[in-house]
């Protein structure tokens, strides 16, 4: 289940390759804001569009793009401490949004800027889920093979056997500083 109550549907997350064409004229119109600047910007937004490939597999998220100066991102799921969704003004009117992915790499900003998504929201709530470990199937014991349940009361086990020994050695210690030892 999504964060907006729908299900996720990995399968339409996994074909996502490339991002909507409507990024395209997000960079035309943002470069255009620029005035006299827009032929020189234009021209990497253009190639980073037309290079720009994703890829969402059962291990993480990969993003690549760039001619000259190639750039790649992976990031596995397990590595993922939150998810942004960012748009302004322009990419509102357009249906886009940037999606955020941070780690607990110690910057501020974020690892990787998904953007020039149409179904955002899909994309969030898939990522997040996987993040979370909803992705696997409840057939698939956590933990090296101990169901979750069995898990929780085998750890609550031990901790009480632990806290049994430790009162048994404060004792010990307090027999041990009476007779002045």
């Amino acid at each position: 289940m999504s964060l907006s109550g729908k299900p996720v549907d990995p399968e339409a997350v996994h074909k996502m390759e490339r991002p909507d064409p409507s990024l395209m004229t997000y960079y035309v119109l943002v470069c255009l804001l620029t005035g006299p600047l827009f032929p020189v910007l234009i021209v990497p937004y253009y190639f980073r569009y037309h290079t720009m490939r994703y890829r969402f597999d059962g291990d993480g998220i990969s993003m690549r793009w760039g001619i000259l100066f190639r750039k790649e991102i992976h990031l596995t799921y397990t590595r993922i401490q939150d998810i942004h969704l960012t748009s302004n003004l322009i990419e509102r009117w357009l249906g886009l949004a940037r999606i955020q992915v941070q780690t607990a790499s110690g910057s501020s900003s974020a690892e990787m800027t998904i953007e020039g998504m149409k179904e955002y929201e899909l994309v969030r709530d898939f990522i997040y889920s996987k993040m979370r470990g909803h992705g696997t199937s409840p057939e698939t014991p956590a933990a090296g093979g101990i169901a979750p349940a069995d898990l929780s009361a085998e750890v609550a086990a031990c901790l009480r056997e632990v806290s049994a020994e430790l009162r048994l050695l404060r004792q010990e210690r307090g027999r041990d500083g009476n007779r002045g030892v």
